[in-house]
């Protein structure tokens, strides 16, 4: 394993015990909102603050982006971008899918990635050229066609502007797949798409935190991410499509027709 990723997983690890042992302790959770349905706790901020200490401890000139306390750049070289809680309002209504998510980036290409359930402790990784593991099981993206497929989405809550967007791509695509499946973890969905657990997964404005770790994982595991224009620029718009080479493009080209000129990139 690269030292770089045993790293991250033992960041990872930590951040999870800390929220599980709050969790199952009752602990009180003090909320604040930092927009329209965005919301951040004690326990977001704790989590961060742990990743950051194992990982500066280890690599003390390293950048990094995080949720919570932004950017915090030296240099040129290596970042690790960090979402301490992805999924914090199921977090905070009792709802069990939220994850940890933590990924390395270098020269514009992400190099390792974890994406940790601390629940049901199943731990997500990938190193760029090496595959990606659910615990020690290599995963692999299905071979599923958009007919039948199961999917993965989330609701561009923070942009009410492209709300009636979003909800055209659903029609779009509702009566071509099996189901549609909404949980509230972007970093966990992406997950769960290079595990086979979905076949494909979209969503409107995303931040790098919410997606870094998922594309390594899709893409070590066979499949393929891009913008809805189908290029790279997913990390600069938000956008993002993921699943196997088929059910990408298809998913790409039914949206097409139903997406603003803003979003079609």
């Amino acid at each position: 394993m690269h030292p770089m990723l045993n790293m991250a997983i033992r960041a990872a690890r930590e951040a999870g015990t800390l929220v599980t042992r709050a969790i199952s302790h009752g602990k009180v959770l003090r909320i604040e909102n930092k927009a329209q349905h965005d919301f951040v706790t004690d326990l977001d901020r704790a989590s961060e603050a742990k990743i950051i200490e194992v990982l500066k401890k280890a690599y003390p000139h390293h950048n990094f982006l995080a949720e919570e306390s932004g950017a915090q750049r030296q240099n040129e070289g290596y970042e690790w971008i960090i979402d301490p809680i992805d999924g914090t309002t199921n977090l905070i209504h009792g709802h069990p899918y939220f994850s940890i998510s933590i990924a390395l980036r270098f020269e514009n290409n992400i190099e390792q990635a974890v994406v940790y359930d601390p629940l049901r402790e199943e731990l997500f990784t990938a190193t760029r050229g090496s595959g990606a593991f659910l615990n020690d099981r290599r995963m692999r993206v299905t071979n599923a066609s958009l007919e039948g497929g199961l999917l993965g989405t989330g609701f561009p809550f923070r942009y009410h502007e492209h709300l009636d967007a979003y909800l055209n791509t659903f029609r779009a695509l509702f009566p071509y797949v099996s189901d549609v499946r909404r949980a509230g973890s972007a970093a966990l969905d992406l997950a769960y798409v290079a595990a086979g657990r979905l076949d494909g997964f979209w969503e409107i404005g995303l931040q790098p935190w919410d997606m870094a770790a998922g594309v390594l994982l899709i893409q070590e595991a066979g499949g393929m991410v891009s913008d809805f224009g189908g290029g790279n620029d997913y990390f600069k718009t938000g956008n993002i499509i993921g699943g196997n080479p088929k059910i990408l493009k298809a998913i790409q080209t039914t949206i097409q027709p139903y997406l603003s000129d803003r979003l079609k990139k």
